[in-house]
């Protein structure tokens, strides 16, 4: 008998038991156990971090090149997404994989997906999202009032206010930030005279009436891509997002970026300045309060890209590293990066709850003018309703768990950094702020050779960067364990560029004794391939 999937014929009275009945749910539920247990087979399977099969083998799995014409049956699909998806998808839960910005996520958001697919709003417009409306509204105004910490008064008054909006819930981080920057964009051009605005009339337009050559925004050298790519789908162009140097710490050098912007013409506007809370290679928190300031002087729009540390503003005790962050104009924040859920969703929240009023626009038939459709003040159309993660997990877990989290975080955090610092053969190249550290693979004959004069050091780093991206792929061929890895010109051998290794503590699964096994394996690994490199350090720092 051949195992092979069956096509069925389409009717459509299969097809219409294909769709969620009230009377019918007994195939709902009996697919929908096969499902979790398969999901719960992938959390149980030994083995490594990803599977062994290449690149080219996967590819081959999956190039037809036409939609399929019949049905199957859906327990062939899943039998199919179990083999050759869910076998091959990378377990980004494991607690030996420390490489990215992406945990576990907890189970009941599992049901809360099903919730929010069974549901299908459509956050775009009240007609299509009731309910699902108000619980958004009311999770900005949390994270608004985190953030900037406005009074009761203001929050009673705005929190279902439709006539004005405190912030959006994006799909991502990168849509955040472009509405931020949106926003910024209409500040820095406004109607005037006969003048109708950049969104009406154009970037040319724009920079034509006000005698302008070009906007500008500044930014940390630290600031995540999405910044550039916002400019240039904005119009402004990457080419004025100016990158300002950072210090020692990672941070955006205030007195650098103060000479920047002095050092502007008279044909130059600010359009924004862009601080980060939680940059993305190193996880360092700019000053905000000097951020702020600055902007305030130049006139210009501050945003901070808070996607990352935001969260950790839940818990009391931490937020002393953010001071500043309620006098900018604008934040964002991703609820699947610190509040642990699962990818993505973003949201982007505003001082001034009119902000968005600079962004808001209507249809005849959908988001009417005099409506209380959110959609009237979003970047995006269609949305689902993202928010309802977010927002039971805060009442599931409350602030009180998320604190646990973070601390948890940050011992992971210390831990690793006191294991790669009393192995002897790792070096570790920042002081971490939010849970991700920086180090690198470098015997410690390397390490007092670095002492000496600046031409044999810059030599012995290029040796030392081309071990460690060895060291990175070897990792990556062993699978055991996993982090990423970046280029920084800030360590302590700046200007020259250093290749690191980039660890990311957020795992509540990992624990001491995975952390200890992942620095022996790496120690063990990179000593065996130091006996590769060794000889040609050997003649650099002139010892026999």
């Amino acid at each position: 008998m051949s195992d092979s999937p069956r096509e069925i014929k389409a009717t459509m009275e299969t097809l219409r038991k294909l769709f969620i009945m009230p009377d019918s749910p007994d195939k709902f539920v009996e697919f929908g156990n096969e499902l979790l247990e398969m999901i719960h087979d992938f959390f149980r399977e030994k083995g490594g971090i990803h599977s062994s099969i290449s690149l080219p083998e996967l590819s081959g799995l999956f190039s037809r090149t036409a939609a399929p014409g019949d049905p199957m049956l859906i327990k062939d699909v899943l039998a199919e997404i179990k083999d050759e998806v869910i076998a091959h998808s990378v377990k980004v839960g494991s607690p030996y994989y420390i490489g990215h910005m992406i945990s576990p996520v907890p189970y009941f958001m599992i049901l809360l997906e099903m919730i929010i697919a069974a549901l299908n709003q459509n956050q775009v417009k009240i007609e299509t999202a009731k309910a699902s409306s108000f619980v958004e509204r009311e999770l900005v105004t949390w994270f608004h009032r985190l953030v900037f910490g406005r009074t009761d008064r203001f929050y009673r008054r705005n929190v279902q206010n439709p006539r004005v909006s405190l912030g959006n819930v994006t799909s991502d981080g990168t849509l955040a930030n472009f509405t931020a920057l949106a926003v910024a964009r209409e500040k820095a051009f406004p109607p005037e005279g006969g003048f109708g605005g950049v969104r009406k009339e154009g970037m040319a337009r724009g920079l034509a009436h006000y005698q302008c050559r070009r906007g500008v925004i500044f930014v940390s050298a630290r600031a995540h891509y999405s910044i550039a790519k916002a400019a240039n789908l904005l119009g402004v162009g990457s080419d004025n997002v100016v990158s300002v140097p950072v210090d020692p710490d990672n941070r955006m050098d205030p007195v650098k970026l103060r000479r920047r912007i002095r050092s502007l013409g008279k044909d130059e506007r600010v359009i924004a300045i862009v601080g980060v809370a939680g940059t993305t290679e190193t996880g360092s928190i700019d000053d905000l309060k000097a951020v702020g300031e600055i902007g305030r002087e130049a006139g210009a729009h501050v945003h901070v890209d808070a996607c990352w540390g935001g969260s950790v503003m839940l818990v009391d005790e931490y937020r002393h590293l953010f001071r500043g962050i309620e006098r900018a104009d604008s934040v964002s924040i991703d609820a699947h990066k610190l509040l642990y859920c699962p990818t993505a969703m973003g949201m982007v929240l505003f001082r001034s709850e009119r902000d968005l009023n600079l962004l808001k626009h209507t249809s005849n038939y959908i988001i009417r003018r005099n409506s209380v459709d959110t959609g009237r003040f979003t970047v995006e159309g269609s949305r689902p309703f993202a928010a309802l993660k977010p927002w039971a997990s805060l009442k599931i877990l409350g602030r009180q768990g998320y604190r646990l989290l973070f601390e948890s975080a940050w011992k992971n955090t210390e831990t690793l950094r006191a294991l790669l610092e009393s192995y002897g053969s790792f070096e570790v190249t920042n002081r971490p702020e939010l849970f991700i550290l920086n180090y690198r693979f470098a015997p410690r004959a390397v390490q007092e050779a670095l002492s000496g004069p600046e031409p044999a050091t810059r030599k012995i780093n290029r040796l030392v960067n081309a071990l460690n991206v060895k060291l990175h792929k070897a990792l990556r061929r062993d699978d055991t364990t996993f982090v990423s890895r970046t280029t920084l010109e800030s360590t302590q051998y700046r200007p020259q560029r250093i290749v690191v290794l980039r660890a990311v503590l957020a795992n509540p699964l990992t624990n001491r004794s995975v952390l200890e096994e992942i620095v022996r394996t790496q120690g063990r690994i990179g000593l065996e391939m130091w006996r590769e490199f060794e000889p040609a350090f050997r003649r650099i720092a002139g010892r026999r």
